[in-house]
């Protein structure tokens, strides 16, 4: 088994224009390649904006340029992106390909998004879940976790806390990647208030199942942080790579899994 990985992490404006985001990752795709990265990751719905709304067809060409370019880097991907499966159901993904660009599997947002008082209304009814699983990158044991899936926000979904993270270290993984696309705006409430929840609970988590989390989330081309920082924070809870808090940026670090 490697005694480490090198991850990277794209930071970027997610729009619902598939070829603006395509540019976007593939322009990542080759600075995480040139860096010597493994894998890559990307935003909450990275590839096809983030909505349900998105051309099935148009996502479907879109993804199979971004695998065929990775592929071609040699380069790992932990895509976020929603997709149409091939059971007909939509789901909110972290999408894993080797460095090959064997398909491993997805991970699909289980802790959806929605109304806490009525269960029918927001993500709940846009996308389908499917159960928690991990996947093997290279002899690694890594896991998917998407936005609301880490923090278990208790303003923005209905259902209890499974602590997902501490199951998916129960299950063996040693990574998690987290894609995010939260909501904010210039309020203190989502700027003090909302974020530092994110942050703390993403630290305290880490510690908590002694797991190295990488996180992304996207950024809003204007003055507005985002809801939460990306980077990687270590199995003892601290930032060993924290992203601007604003503007599109990438990252790429050596995660040294030996050490803890």
């Amino acid at each position: 088994m490697t005694d480490s990985i090198k991850v990277s992490g794209l930071q970027m404006n997610v729009t619902k224009d598939v070829a603006h985001n395509t540019a976007a990752i593939k322009k990542a795709i080759t600075k995480a390649a040139d860096a010597g990265a493994d894998i890559l990751l990307t935003p909450e719905g990275s590839l096809s904006g983030y909505y349900s709304g998105f051309n099935r067809q148009t996502v479907k060409d879109a993804l199979v340029e971004v695998t065929a370019f990775a592929k071609d880097k040699k380069l790992g991907l932990a895509l976020g992106t929603c997709f149409e499966e091939e059971d007909g159901k939509c789901y909110n993904e972290i999408r894993f390909y080797d460095k090959a660009g064997e398909f491993l599997g997805f991970h699909s947002k289980i802790l959806r998004c929605g109304d806490i008082f009525e269960e029918n209304k927001g993500e709940l009814t846009e996308f389908a879940a499917a159960p928690l699983r991990t996947f093997n990158f290279h002899g690694l044991t890594v896991g998917g976790l998407i936005c609301n899936d880490m923090w278990a926000n208790p303003g923005c979904t209905p259902m209890d806390d499974p602590h997902l993270t501490t199951q998916l270290k129960k299950m063996g993984a040693q990574i998690i990647f987290h894609a995010v696309n939260g909501g904010r705006d210039s309020s203190d409430l989502s700027q003090v208030t909302c974020r530092n929840y994110h942050e703390s609970n993403l630290c305290l988590r880490a510690l908590g199942s002694r797991i190295w989390i990488v996180t992304v989330d996207s950024t809003f081309p204007d003055t507005i942080p985002n809801s939460c920082s990306g980077g990687v924070v270590t199995p003892l809870g601290v930032w060993a790579v924290q992203m601007p808090k604003q503007g599109e940026s990438q990252f790429t670090y050596e995660i040294p899994l030996t050490e803890f």
